[in-house]
């Protein structure tokens, strides 16, 4: 049994072909693509976080709408950079979102991706201490974050308080006691994921990642997964990992998707450079009939070793076709490798 969900960039454009013409066409059809989901028995469904951009943002808000109207499904983020949050406020909006979403969140976090501005985490007020890079800053805030989900109690009480307090020190509320164990860290090197697995996060892969090795990206994440779980083990918690890699996967079985992914058939992995000095590999997408899209799937050793698969989706062909998209999967392809 393998849970899959879908991962969404949340992208609009005043283009007349798209379904997602501004921000509020996104976030209202984020949430009906969430309800549209479950009712397919999809397992998750998680969202992208990007700033300045025409793409989701904010994720708490939209969080806790999927929550509201939805009763099963994971709802989750795929990566929120952390750089840019402020751990305290964000450990707040999070226990909110859990419980109004009945504790389904499954929290994507990481460094985050390259930017459309220089250094935009600057304008949010943040900036690394001296001597660290951006990456430390957004470790430094993880950590913090995760210690006060965990309960800590760490602010000394007003002596003539307005409401009256419980003995000793005080956190944040409202607190969601299970949320500290659906954190994910989205690792895109080996390093980070032993790093993620030492403070008992979940893994995130996504279909980038550092080319560590020079092979295909679907290799270099089962051994970046392989390495995780070893650090998990080493790291002595009582509780089993989550592992989740996220894939463009179409199963062509109408007209209408041969049409629009067709061609992507004949897809490869690519190389390219993150930044002067960060070659990264980018992954392939996977669009084929229904028979041979089985047999290539079977062959991603990284999918194979995941519990969770993400499947990216077009948000702006809009609800219908994109839970079309996750039907033919659950319907076609996954029953056929044995994750249903």
């Amino acid at each position: 049994m393998k849970k899959i969900g879908f991962l969404s960039f949340g992208h609009w454009t005043p283009s007349p072909t798209s379904h997602t013409r501004s921000a509020s066409d996104t976030l209202l059809q984020s949430i009906d693509l969430a309800v549209a989901a479950e009712e397919l028995g999809a397992d998750g469904a998680y969202f992208r976080v990007h700033h300045y951009a025409r793409q989701l943002a904010s994720p708490f808000p939209l969080l806790a709408a999927i929550g509201a109207r939805t009763s099963r499904i994971e709802i989750g983020t795929g990566v929120i950079d952390m750089r840019y949050e402020n751990p305290l406020y964000m450990a707040e909006d999070a226990g909110a979102a859990d419980l109004i979403a009945g504790e389904r969140l499954q929290l994507g976090i990481s460094r985050g991706s390259p930017e459309q501005v220089i250094d935009g985490y600057t304008y949010f007020g943040y900036e690394p201490g001296e001597g660290q890079s951006d990456a430390d800053m957004a470790r430094a805030h993880t950590e913090v974050f995760l210690e006060v989900i965990a309960g800590a109690r760490f602010a000394e009480p007003s002596p003539r308080p307005m409401f009256p307090n419980p003995p000793g020190r005080l956190g944040l509320e409202p607190q969601s006691p299970g949320l500290r164990d659906r954190i994910w860290w989205g690792s895109g090197s080996n390093g980070t994921a032993q790093w993620a697995a030492r403070l008992g996060m979940n893994l995130q892969s996504s279909t980038l990642k550092n080319d560590e090795s020079g092979e295909p990206l679907h290799v270099q994440q089962r051994k970046q997964i392989e390495r995780y779980r070893e650090a998990w083990k080493e790291a002595g918690h009582e509780r089993e990992p989550r592992v989740s890699v996220s894939r463009s996967i179409f199963a062509l079985t109408t007209e209408q998707d041969r049409r629009y992914f067709g061609a992507d058939g004949d897809s490869e992995d690519q190389v390219g450079y993150l930044d002067a000095h960060t070659r990264a590999v980018f992954g392939r997408s996977y669009a084929a009939e229904p028979e041979l899209l089985v047999k290539q799937l079977a062959e991603d050793e990284a999918i194979a070793a995941a519990d969770t698969l993400l499947l990216t989706v077009p948000n702006q062909l809009g609800v219908d076709y994109n839970a079309h998209v996750l039907e033919s999967i659950l319907t076609h392809v996954a029953p056929e490798l044995g994750w249903r």
